[in-house]
C-alpha cells in the first residue's frame, strides 16, 4: 500500500467512525412527557416538512381566551409518509386538534401523537413505541 492509499484509508476510516455519533445523540423522545397528554386546538401558522423531524407550529386557543403558540414535533417524513402523510397534508390557517405528549420543561410545545385536520380525518406521525404514551386529554 502506497503513502496516498495510506492516508485515503484513514481519513475514510475517521469519518466512518465521526459520523455515526451526531446520529446517536439526535434521536430520543426524552424530552417529552410519555406520562400525560395535552389536547390542542387552534390554527396552523407553519408545517415544516423537513428532515430528521417534520413540525407543525399552532396557535392554540387558550381558556379564557387568546391563543399560545406551541412548537410541536414530529417523527420523520420517511415514517410519515407510511402513515399516508404528505408535505401538503396541513396548510398555514387550517384549525386542527392535536394531541401532544408536552415537553417535560413546561416550554409550549411537545411531540405529536394524533391530528385531527379540518375535514375530520385523524393522522397518526407514527410516533416509534406509541403505546407508551399515556393519553390523558
Amino acid at each position: 500500500m502506497n503513502l496516498k492509499n495510506l492516508v485515503s484509508s484513514l481519513a475514510l476510516l475517521s469519518s466512518a467512525v465521526a459520523l455515526p455519533l451526531p446520529a446517536l445523540a439526535h434521536h430520543s423522545f426524552a424530552m417529552f412527557d410519555n406520562s400525560r397528554s395535552i389536547t390542542l386546538h387552534g390554527k396552523v401558522s407553519k408545517y415544516q416538512w423537513t428532515n430528521p423531524h417534520a413540525y407543525l407550529e399552532v396557535d392554540a386557543d387558550q381558556p379564557g381566551g387568546g391563543t399560545k403558540h406551541y412548537t410541536l414535533e414530529m417523527t420523520s417524513i420517511n415514517m410519515m409518509s407510511r402513515g399516508g402523510w404528505t408535505s401538503r397534508t396541513v396548510k398555514t390557517g387550517d384549525e386542527v386538534t392535536v394531541v401532544v405528549a408536552p415537553l417535560r420543561d413546561g416550554q409550549p410545545g411537545g411531540l405529536v401523537l394524533e391530528l385531527t385536520l379540518p375535514d375530520g380525518r385523524k393522522m397518526l406521525p407514527g410516533v416509534p413505541n406509541a403505546q407508551n404514551y399515556k393519553r390523558t386529554s
